[in-house]
């Protein structure tokens, strides 16, 4: 032994450290970050940028329009001031320039994966390609300020959860928190847009995630209120809409209410039936896809000769019915029905051919729409005397939003936060919750979701008991998938991947990516001894059928059974039961644990 180890000095050291180690420890986990902490500090983060975002959508769209209509300003009011043959041919152009930047850009950066952010979250790893979503932007970006019936807030909410995605891969965080990155990026994009931090959060936690647990809505909170305080910085506290202060709602006017959400309700299903059509009959042609876009900006243009109020997101109206453009006018039903109609056309083509956007500001403007008019029969059969257009017009927007989205609670928040009206809450409550019955009853699929489900995903956005155990989902506990080989794969090189992993399968790709089989180990013994050449030997030869799998919107109690059955330490995880392309694994033990402890902690003696 060495001298120096003998001293006094360092044996009292070792004596000290041996006493004094656990508490060391503790001390190490003290100053540790938790994960909750973490995610609040990425979720600020993603605030920031989400804020930046939408005044980078401000700028760079009014440089677009300075090319487009020599001026900034709103496409509406721009157009107004057009001559015909203008009014044809802005959109128009527009629409197809947005698509030849669609086609080219998304031809030169390549196949990159979905870049549907709620796709992202429900059937993959929260993975968003940012080229993709890049090239989007920029075709998105001509088609809002050329007219195109669609809302600018789609493009900003893609692109501020696909920057939280990149920065969540750069980071190499797992999947279950790159999701809840996408949906910070999504709360701040909203709350960024419409001034409205509770709707953001709110969105975020029921369209996207579909989970309110405190766990994720405090950083979706976080995200929400740093992206309205940066987007304050540049644009006040000025709300999106401007609503006058309404007279308090009397218990005899609620009545119309009632009708106005059943109307409502009708116009809901019956926009989400037309983009659906609209999506099918575009589908079916066989033209370019600049040609698509370039003809939906013909619809907008040739409707834009008569009804210039059509084009853009319909802010520009929206705000006059609110503010009393329309009050005791009779004579306005004509004009009110010709934009209700002609929107409704405009947007869906806009939507069907492909076109970048929101059909967000879309809808409120339908909703406004619909309750203006709504409220101008009513002063006719001498009904709400004292009750502005605006005020039905306000109701409307929410209750046909509570229609698209299936979700009131959010219509609800949105409007208050526009109107900042506590008194009018009551009526607006009452048509939002009849108009959402409704709808569900004549078209099931949300606005959102509808593309999902015809692809076989399974989403569903109102879990009752939220954050518990049996609600978590198979995408917070996924990992990246176990590496996989190709169906040409040799028995050598099967044998090799079994020798450097611990797994006790190899999952077996085609050239689509999709799972065809696995190889287990137990299925290379033959062969152990074997004197032939085992070169000729490939995985297709070799792999099993490919067995049950999960989809990352499943929730763990629907997953049990599956990973109950299942041999595999990690079972695979398949973007949807259509495409059946490998996203990710689940660990079997992880699952069982999770369930072992819920059951535990039910078990403990109360009181």
């Amino acid at each position: 032994m060495k001298p120096w180890i003998k001293s006094p000095v360092i044996a009292r050291a070792r004596l000290f450290f041996r006493g004094h180690w656990q508490r060391a420890v503790k001390w190490r986990e003290r100053l540790v970050p938790k994960e909750e902490a973490v995610n609040l500090v990425l979720a600020a983060v993603i605030g920031v940028i989400g804020g930046l975002v939408n005044v980078f959508f401000f700028y760079a769209g009014e440089m677009v329009q300075r090319i487009f209509l020599m001026q900034p300003g709103d496409p509406v009011s721009e157009e107004q001031s057009f001559a015909p043959l203008q009014r044809l041919l802005v959109p128009t152009l527009g629409g197809l320039i947005a698509g030849l930047i669609l086609q080219w850009g998304l031809r030169l950066v390549g196949r990159q994966g979905t870049s549907d952010l709620l796709e992202a979250v429900v059937a993959g790893d929260g993975r968003l390609p940012l080229r993709t979503q890049l090239v989007k932007t920029a075709s998105a970006l001509v088609s809002i300020v050329s007219g195109a019936s669609i809302g600018r807030e789609g493009g900003i909410v893609q692109l501020s959860a696909t920057v939280a995605s990149k920065l969540g891969q750069i980071a190499k965080s797992p999947p279950y928190r790159l999701r809840l990155l996408v949906g910070c990026g999504a709360s701040a994009g909203i709350a960024s847009v419409y001034n409205a931090p509770i709707t953001g959060a709110v969105f975020a936690s029921l369209i996207v995630l579909g989970n309110f647990s405190m766990n994720l809505f405090a950083p979706l909170v976080c995200a929400s209120v740093m992206a309205t305080m940066t987007s304050r910085t540049f644009f006040g506290i000025d709300p999106w809409y401007v609503v006058p202060k309404f007279p308090p709602i009397t218990p005899a006017q609620l009545p119309w209410f009632l009708l106005m959400g059943f109307i409502c309700g009708g116009v809901a299903a019956l926009f989400l039936k037309s983009l659906r059509i609209s999506t099918a009959r575009f589908e079916k042609l066989r033209l370019p896809l600049y040609i698509k876009v370039g003809l939906a900006g013909l619809v907008v243009g040739i409707i834009a000769i008569k009804f210039p109020g059509i084009c853009g997101n319909g802010y520009y109206v929206t705000n006059d019915i609110l503010k009393g453009a329309y009050d005791n006018n009779l004579s306005a039903i004509p004009q009110l029905g010709g934009l209700f109609l002609f929107k409704l056309v405009a947007t869906s083509i806009a939507v069907g051919a492909g076109t970048v956007g929101g059909v967000f500001t879309p809808t409120l403007f339908l909703g406004a729409v619909m309750g203006a008019l709504f409220g101008i029969g009513v002063h006719g059969l001498h009904g709400a005397q004292d009750l502005p257009v605006g005020a039905f017009a306000l109701a409307g927007m929410a209750a046909t939003l509570s229609g698209t989205t299936k979700s009131p609670l959010l219509a609800i928040i949105l409007a208050f936060e526009i109107s900042l009206d506590y008194s009018f809450m009551p009526a607006l409550m009452l048509a939002s919750v009849i108009a959402v019955i409704i709808t569900r009853q004549l078209h099931p699929d949300s606005i959102y979701t509808e593309h999902m489900r015809l692809r076989g995903l399974v989403f569903d956005t109102e879990n009752e008991q939220t954050g518990t155990a049996m609600e978590r989902t198979v995408g917070d506990l996924m990992h990246a998938p176990v590496p996989p080989l190709g169906e040409t794969a040799s028995l050598p090189e099967i044998a090799g991947r079994f020798l450097t992993s611990s797994n006790n399968f190899v999952p077996i790709l085609d050239q689509q990516k999709r799972l065809v089989g696995i190889v287990a180990l137990q299925d290379l013994k033959e062969f152990l001894n074997s004197t032939q050449d085992l070169n000729g030997i490939i995985a297709f030869d070799l792999m099993r059928p490919p067995p049950k799998t999960l989809t990352p919107g499943q929730r763990l109690l629907d997953a049990l059974p599956i990973v109950l059955q299942s041999e595999l330490r990690n079972v695979p995880v398949v973007n949807n039961p259509v495409e059946n392309q490998l996203v990710g694994s689940v660990s079997r033990a992880e699952v069982l644990a999770i369930f072992s402890e819920a059951i535990a902690e039910k078990s403990k003696p109360t009181g």
